[in-house]
């Protein structure tokens, strides 16, 4: 009871960690314009973080400060920049209110993702202070061909180094858009075409392939590609359960499985296959002293599995897992920020390349992203907050860019429309601005809507689980 209300009341905390998160960087984002309104003598009717009516407002110094109940994004009510009634309501403007200089609208606008660029920068410092947690990188090595898969078809073996994807060099299985299973996610075109170095063979093989997506409900975004491999790991066995199989073979805690009936093994998902088989096995095993073995043994199903949905035959052990080794990397600020451009350019590039998987569904909402948010402050004492500081790097980058684009609504296109009456002399046609702000407004909030209707989709899930068995039972025979 007590280990349920500790864990309610921690995910309670991480939750409000996370709101409080975006709400700062929004709040940093607003604060741009609201001191750059000041500067310039604009006159500000409201700062409010979230759009819709507000749920909390209070009046400080003429400014109505509020938070709104629709959970995204914030605003500076500046009645003296292009109308924005559509998202922010109808502002209380005095009477005899005089327009603001086009060089003014254009500072004004810019100063919010100048604000959110100067965050990412603070971030990036602290980072670059504290370190960057990095997990050591997984060899690209092939551990298992799932039987049926693409990767099978094409003829890529367990055991085969992948050595580069559709000609980008590649030196770990994952990690920062450059590993093995990202190149592959983000490959385009029909066919991805992989160098592998095979043992046994002297010079790097290429082999084509396909792929599959993997299978969704309607309410979730679409999975991203992949061939049906998976990466090498030792077979470690960790606990051998009493009268198991295994423990009748003489199997120990601690040794490594290298081979099954004369096949080496890559990973353990391989003794899982041949296990589920329920023929006779023969292991080659190495002690933790270097001892190598050679063992028989029997799988069965556990004696509480019989005529369960789902059971089959076990060696009746668990696997022990390689312990992760951590290290603090200390990028630049610089780099920091470096990065978070270059993908979001390479993210932009593959939605608009034809041939790609990767669509507008593929990118998050609130709701995703304050999820992932929590799932890196989960992480370790001295790790998550790194992480989300990390990840804090790249939202602020992605917030200051989007937002200077040149598109009605958002800062940049104030900026454009300042720019464009600087040259022009006047502004431009009111009744022209306010037909293609309402367009835009209703697309972003349909597109706001579509996102979040996903990420609460992936959250919930739907894809069918097998069935919850009980832990294994052997009696002794």
């Amino acid at each position: 009871m007590m280990e349920t209300l500790s864990g309610i009341l921690h995910a309670t905390w991480l939750i409000i960690l996370v709101v409080l998160f975006f709400n700062f960087m929004i709040f940093v984002h607003e604060l741009g314009h609201f001191l750059a309104g000041k500067w310039r003598g604009a006159y500000i009717d409201r700062f409010q973080i979230w759009f819709g009516k507000p749920l909390w407002k209070k009046k400080i110094g003429g400014v109505q400060w509020g938070i709104g109940w629709i959970p995204a994004g914030g605003f500076v009510s500046l009645p003296q920049l292009e109308s924005m009634e559509g998202i922010e309501g109808r502002a209380d403007v005095p009477d005899g209110l005089k327009p603001l200089k086009p060089l003014d609208k254009v500072i004004i606008a810019a100063a919010g993702p100048l604000f959110s660029l100067l965050l990412a920068y603070a971030f990036a410092v602290v980072v670059w202070v504290a370190g960057n947690p990095e997990t050591q990188p997984i060899a690209p090595q092939v551990g298992y061909v799932a039987p049926g898969s693409p990767a099978e078809r094409a003829g890529i073996l367990a055991g085969d180094t992948i050595l580069a994807v559709d000609g980008k060099p590649v030196s770990q299985w994952t990690g920062r858009l450059e590993g093995v299973r990202e190149l592959i996610a983000l490959s385009e075109g029909e066919r991805i075409r992989l160098t592998i170095s095979r043992p046994g063979q002297q010079q790097p093989i290429t082999i084509e392939s396909d792929y599959e997506l993997p299978q969704k409900k309607w309410w979730q975004r679409q999975g991203m590609r992949r061939m049906g491999f998976m990466p090498a790991s030792p077979a470690l066995i960790g606990e051998v359960h009493p009268n198991s199989p295994a423990a009748l073979a003489g199997l120990k805690s601690g040794q490594r499985i290298t081979a099954v009936n004369g096949q080496p093994v890559y990973s353990p998902m391989a003794v899982l296959a041949a296990s589920e088989k329920g023929e006779p096995m023969q292991l080659t095993v190495v002690a933790a002293d270097g001892t190598e073995l050679q063992l028989s043994v029997q799988p069965r199903i556990p004696d509480n599995w019989q005529g369960l949905p789902g059971a089959t035959p076990l060696l009746g052990f668990s696997w022990q897992a390689e312990p992760v080794r951590v290290t603090m990397e200390h990028p630049s600020p610089q780099q920091q920020v470096n990065l978070s451009l270059q993908w979001m350019y390479d993210t932009l590039k593959k939605i608009c390349a034809p041939g790609s998987s990767v669509k507008m569904e593929h990118l998050s909402g609130p709701v995703g992203i304050g999820n992932y948010i929590y799932r890196m402050m989960e992480a370790g004492e001295g790790i998550g907050w790194r992480l989300a500081l990390w990840f804090a790097v790249v939202l602020n980058v992605n917030l200051a860019v989007l937002n200077i684009l040149p598109l009605p609504v958002v800062d940049g296109g104030h900026v454009t429309l300042g720019i464009i009456e600087m040259l022009r002399g006047k502004p431009v046609s009111g009744r022209f601005l306010e037909w293609i702000m309402t367009a835009f407004i209703f697309l972003l909030f349909a597109f706001f809507i579509y996102v979040t209707f996903k990420d609460v989709g992936d959250m919930i899930g739907g894809t069918s689980a097998p069935p919850d068995l009980p832990a294994p039972i052997f009696r002794a025979q």
